[in-house]
């Protein structure tokens, strides 16, 4: 998906636990995660982490596997 600036404020707006959420439980082939707009929701998840890996974890026991 082509990354517009309606998605990225979407994306910018989630925190990172809907980051991850997003990530484990989207559906194959989910266009969220393709192309440019798949590769912004990643970095900033980079990003996210990179200040705070505590955050990682404890949004990874909130929302399970």
């Amino acid at each position: 998906m082509i990354l517009t600036k309606q998605n990225k404020a979407i994306i910018d707006a989630k925190t990172y636990e809907q980051l991850l959420y997003g990530v484990r439980f989207a559906s194959i082939g989910d266009v969220w995660f393709q192309d440019e707009t798949g590769d912004y929701w990643l970095k900033r998840m980079g990003e996210m982490r990179a200040e705070d890996n505590d955050m990682h974890i404890r949004a990874s026991k909130n929302i399970g596997w």
